[in-house]
C-alpha cells in the first residue's frame, strides 16, 4: 500500500505542477508583451523629450507609461501568488515524501532485523518442517519467496522515494530563485512608476499654463465623440425600423398567399403559428427576425470572449465607462485602443457594413451581426462601403493619427441593438 500510496502523490503533484505551469506561462506571455510595449513607449518617449517644449503626446504617453507599468506590476502580483502556492505545495510534498521515506526505512530495517534472525538455511528449512501438512509447507514456501521479492521492492521505493525527494527539493529553490527575481523585477517597476508619475505631474505643471488650448482640445473631442454616438444611434434606429418592416412585409405576404392557398382549396384560412413583429416587440425580437438574422446574432454571441482584436497590436489606453479628462466629464460607449501609426483596423466578426460615417475629418464603420452592431472609428482611410458583407479580420481601413496628440487611437465598440456594451469582456484577451 505505501507504494501505491506514493504513486498517487506523485500523478497528483505532476497534474498540480501542469495546471501551474499553464498559468505561469500565460502570465509570463502577457510580462513580455507588457515589457515590448513599455520599450516601444519608452523609445517615443525619449524621440518627444528632444523637444524642450512639453505637449499633449508626452503627456498622452507618459499615461500610457503608468497604464502598462499598473498592469504590469499587477501581472507580478499574480506571478508571485502563484508561486507562493507552488511553494506551499512544494513544502508539503517534501513534507509528506519525507514522512514516507522514513516509515518505509523504518519498515525496511524491521525486515532486514527479521531476515538477520532466519538468515541460515537451517532456520528456513525448520519453518518449513515444522508445518501441519503439505499445504502448510508450500504456503511458507511462497511466503519466503515473496518476502525476499517484497524486500527488493521496498529497496527500490526507498531509492525512488529519496530521488523525487532529492528533485523536488531542487525544484522548490528553482521557485524560491524565480520568487526572488520577480520580487526585484517588482521593485524596480514600483520605482519606474514612480518616476512616471513625477514625470507626469511635471507635464501637466507645464500644461497647466496652456490651459485654455487643452481645454478647448478637449471640448473638441467631446463634440466630435457626441457627434459619433448621434450618428451611431440614429443608424441604429434606421435599421431597426427598416428590419421591422422588411419583417411586417414579410408576415402580410406569408398571410396573403396562406389565404388564397386556403380559398383555392375551399377552407377556412387557419391563424398564423409564425409570431408577428407588432409595435410592442423588443428590439431584439425585430433584429431576429430572419433565421438568418437569428443564427449570426447567436453564432456572435457564442464568441463571447473569443473575438479577435479590431488591432494587430495595441492596447486598452482608455475603457469603458465614465470618465474625465482635461477637467471635462466624457462618457465612452466603447475602448481606446493604442496601436502603431497607420495600422489595419479590421472586422472582429462576419457581418454586413451598415455605414461609413465621416465625422470631423475621419471615417467610423459600423458593422451589423445580426442583434449586435460593432464600431470602428477614428480611422483615416476606408477599405469597405455600405451593404458590403464582411468576414472576420477583414480590414476596414487604417487608423489616424492625432496630430495634436500624436498618438493612433482605434476606438471600438460593441451595441446589442440600441445599448452599448463594454467590448473588452468580447474580446480574446490580450
Amino acid at each position: 500500500m505505501k507504494f501505491y500510496k506514493i504513486v498517487f502523490f506523485a500523478a497528483l503533484f505532476l497534474s498540480a505542477a501542469h495546471a501551474f505551469g499553464q498559468s505561469s506561462a500565460e502570465l509570463k506571455r502577457r510580462r513580455d508583451k507588457l515589457n515590448e510595449e513599455l520599450d516601444q513607449l519608452n523609445h517615443e518617449l525619449e524621440a518627444n523629450q528632444n523637444n524642450k517644449k512639453m505637449n499633449l503626446k508626452q503627456l498622452n504617453l507618459l499615461k500610457a507609461q503608468i497604464s502598462l507599468r499598473t498592469s504590469k506590476i499587477a501581472t507580478i502580483n499574480s506571478e508571485i501568488g502563484l508561486l507562493n502556492n507552488q511553494i506551499q505545495e512544494s513544502n508539503n510534498t517534501v513534507h509528506t515524501l519525507q514522512g514516507q521515506l522514513d516509515q518505509l526505512k523504518k519498515e525496511y530495517a524491521a525486515m532486514v532485523l527479521f531476515a538477520y534472525h532466519n538468515r541460515s538455511s537451517y532456520n528456513q528449512l525448520m519453518f518449513v518442517f515444522a508445518s501441519e501438512d503439505f499445504n502448510q509447507a508450500y504456503k511458507r514456501m511462497k511466503y519466503l519467496q515473496q518476502f525476499g521479492s517484497y524486500r527488493e521492492r521496498q529497496a527500490e521505493s526507498i531509492r525512488g522515494t529519496q530521488n523525487e525527494l532529492h528533485n523536488k527539493i531542487d525544484e522548490l529553490d528553482k521557485t524560491k530563485k524565480n520568487k526572488n527575481d520577480l520580487l526585484a523585477d517588482q521593485e524596480k517597476e514600483k520605482a519606474n512608476l514612480g518616476k512616471a508619475k513625477k514625470d507626469e505631474d511635471d507635464v501637466l505643471s507645464e500644461l497647466s499654463r496652456q490651459q485654455g488650448q487643452l481645454k478647448q482640445q478637449q471640448r473638441d473631442k467631446q463634440n466630435k465623440i457626441s457627434d459619433m454616438n448621434r450618428a451611431i444611434n440614429a443608424a441604429i434606429r434606421r435599421e431597426v425600423e427598416e428590419a421591422r418592416r422588411k419583417a411586417e412585409e414579410e408576415a402580410r405576404k406569408r398571410e396573403a398567399a396562406e389565404a388564397a392557398k386556403a380559398k383555392a382549396e375551399g377552407r377556412a384560412v387557419e391563424p398564423s403559428t409564425v409570431k408577428r413583429i407588432t409595435k410592442t416587440s423588443t428590439t431584439s425580437e425585430i433584429l431576429n427576425a430572419t433565421p438568418e438574422a437569428a443564427k449570426l446574432s447567436n453564432d456572435f454571441l457564442g464568441n463571447k470572449g473569443r473575438l479577435p482584436w479590431p488591432v494587430t497590436n495595441g492596447g486598452i489606453t482608455q475603457g469603458f465607462g465614465m470618465y474625465t479628462s482635461g477637467g471635462i466629464r466624457n462618457d465612452n460607449k466603447g475602448v481606446d485602443i493604442r496601436t502603431n501609426e497607420g495600422a489595419s483596423v479590421r472586422a472582429v466578426f462576419n457581418g454586413e457594413v451598415n455605414g461609413v460615417t465621416n465625422i470631423g475629418g475621419t471615417y467610423f464603420v459600423l458593422v451589423k451581426h445580426g442583434e449586435y452592431f460593432t464600431v470602428y472609428s477614428n480611422l483615416r482611410t476606408v477599405a469597405v462601403s455600405k451593404g458590403q458583407k464582411v468576414s472576420t479580420k477583414q480590414i476596414l481601413g487604417t487608423v489616424a493619427t492625432d496630430s495634436d496628440s500624436g498618438m493612433s487611437i482605434a476606438h471600438f465598440e460593441l451595441w446589442k441593438g440600441s445599448d452599448a456594451v463594454n467590448p473588452a469582456a468580447w474580446l480574446t484577451p490580450n
